[in-house]
């Protein structure tokens, strides 16, 4: 994805989302999705983020081990 392409009038702030936590899971799950429309690009604080996953076998637990590791807080 070519976040300088995209049209930020199409995307939902996530800070406009509001979750019923008294709701189980499935459905906050579903509020979720809804409410915020693409969960891989949004705007937060302003700022466009996008997520993206990588084809790799690490897991995201050992790439932030080794991000602490590299801080010297582990």
């Amino acid at each position: 994805m070519d976040m300088k392409a995209v049209d930020r009038s199409t995307l939902k702030d996530i800070n406009e989302v509001i979750i019923d936590i008294s709701q189980p899971c499935e459905d906050r799950i579903r509020s979720y999705v809804e409410q915020i429309g693409n969960p891989y690009c949004y705007i937060d604080h302003g700022i466009v983020v996008g997520i993206s996953f990588s084809d790799t076998h690490i897991s995201l637990h050992d790439r932030l081990k080794a991000y602490a590791m590299s801080l010297g807080t582990t």
